[in-house]
């Protein structure tokens, strides 16, 4: 089991390029109103955000993303979500 002090969620800013590459635009599209709840990844999760904003804090670190931005959650995470503007991404398990 890793310990939660090294599972950390990744935040990146993608070309294009690396979009296609991923094959993004295929994946399926989640929306969520503005909210706050626990969440816990038995996968890992990579996701788009193709609008609003969002804050994720775990035992370690809080961190803030957005429209443009590619995250990518470790499995074994365990955080809460606060959805500070609606959210509407792309996203992939596994």
């Amino acid at each position: 089991m890793t310990p939660a002090s090294t599972l950390h969620i990744r935040i990146e800013k993608p070309t294009p390029t690396k979009l296609d590459s991923l094959g993004v635009t295929s994946w399926p599209i989640w929306e969520k109103e503005v909210s706050t709840f626990p969440w816990h990844y038995d996968e890992p999760e990579t996701c788009y955000v193709l609008e609003g904003k969002v804050r994720v804090r775990t035992d370690v670190e809080t961190v803030e993303f957005g429209t443009g931005d590619l995250v990518i959650f470790p499995a074994g995470l365990t955080c809460t979500w606060e959805i500070l503007k609606p959210v509407r991404k792309h996203y992939r398990f596994g």
